[in-house]
């Protein structure tokens, strides 16, 4: 019960602290200046990214100020092709502007045995060293943008006390539960990740909408020190940037910045994503994002371990305190995740996803306990062809 309620007071406080946030907008009649460069890691993406550069381009920043750089981690599909031959086309001849996309391949710039790993992050420090841009925006191959984004980033670095902003990624196109699912639980992140930031307590970050000074990253020497694991390159990187920088992070609390992409297919998928994510949590510095994260694990295993209690003492006297005491954890949870996500499926314009509430409800709490358990003591899954360790 203990547990209960302070989960129910981290739910409370996340909400305060999103609805403290005050909106990203874009200054009246703002002109960026800036260089910026667009990062894209990309492995065997040939169905996405030319969708992915379209979207990019068609926003509202100036090509003559956009370098986009994909980073084409040993493909075997027809992905480097891809941008190769896109690379004049989608640029309109009557913008003056040369090419701003171009391909780096990690086989021309790592050893052969890498094709056999994980390489974002040394995809990301090298797309980062040839970058022309003061301003490194990062997203992923099978991402859309929207006309805004970038500009919202800019805007966002006109601060200059500002070393990193973070952004919005939502699910979109959902096509099943599972989908679905994925989508609120998605939406509860940002959710999460707006307030840390506005409360100060913690640091959080999506690769697929993360932007920081060329500087900054070079300062904090990039991914050293966390280079060992295959994942987590966003999250480790925002947490050495705000404690390098203390309120230098900066959250993009706007629609128009949200990135989007597509849940995970099937249930194999996503036990694998879930499970790539889950592996780097012990490593996280931040004590208060790894107490919020044990809190919650906690609380969803105590779920289910006072139901095997109430089932195995059934005819009992004793059964009957478990009984309650799990449907008052059942109770707290429902109140406060609905509390929490009715509000940020508001903000984010899908009301749609609150229809699918109860089923995601016990399917988060299930897979909160089995995933977070899996990630602790098993540390292989499978991701874009390879098998992580």
């Amino acid at each position: 019960m203990l547990i209960a309620i302070t989960y129910a007071a981290l739910l409370f406080t996340y909400r305060w602290g999103w609805s403290a946030r005050p909106v990203s907008k874009l200054p009246e009649g703002f002109e960026s200046k800036s260089i910026i460069s667009v990062l894209i890691p990309a492995r065997n993406e040939a169905e996405n990214i030319e969708p992915c550069l379209r979207s990019i381009l068609a926003g509202n920043y100036p090509h003559n100020l956009l370098e986009i750089i994909v980073l084409d981690d040993f493909s075997e599909d027809r992905t480097a092709e891809i941008v190769n031959q896109l690379s004049e086309s989608l640029i309109p001849k009557e913008s003056g502007s040369e090419s701003s996309i171009s391909c780096i391949h990690m086989a021309d710039n790592l050893p052969p045995e890498s094709r056999f790993t994980p390489n974002k992050k040394k995809a990301i420090e090298i797309g980062v060293s040839k970058a022309k841009g003061e301003i490194i925006v990062t997203t992923d191959a099978d991402c859309l943008v929207q006309k805004d984004w970038i500009l919202l980033i800019a805007a966002a670095f006109e601060n200059p006390q500002t070393q990193m902003v973070t952004g919005p990624v939502a699910f979109h196109q959902e096509k099943s539960l599972l989908q679905r699912f994925q989508s609120l639980d998605f939406l509860g992140m940002m959710g999460i990740t707006g307030a840390g930031t506005q409360l100060g307590w913690h640091y959080m970050a999506n690769g697929a909408n993360l932007a920081f000074r060329k500087q900054a990253f070079e300062a904090v020497n990039g991914f050293a020190g966390n280079a060992h694991l295959s994942s987590g390159e966003d999250m480790f990187l925002v947490q050495k940037v705000a404690k390098r920088w203390p309120g230098s992070v900066s959250f993009l609390k706007n629609c128009n910045a949200t990135v989007l992409t597509k849940a995970s297919p099937d249930l194999q998928a996503f036990w694998h994503q879930r499970l790539r994510w889950g592996t780097k949590n012990a490593a996280i510095p931040s004590w208060p994002m790894r107490l919020s994260l044990l809190t919650v694990f906690l609380f969803c295993w105590s779920i289910w371990v006072n139901l095997a209690l109430a089932i195995a003492y059934a005819g009992m006297d004793i059964a009957a305190n478990f009984y309650w005491i799990f449907l008052f954890q059942i109770i707290v949870k429902a109140v406060f995740d609905y509390y929490f996500l009715s509000e940020m499926c508001r903000f984010f314009n899908r009301k749609d996803l609150l229809r699918w509430f109860w089923p995601s409800f016990f399917m988060h709490t299930a897979y909160i306990a089995l995933i977070g358990t899996m990630s602790i003591f098993y540390k292989k899954y499978e991701w874009k062809g390879r098998r992580a360790t």
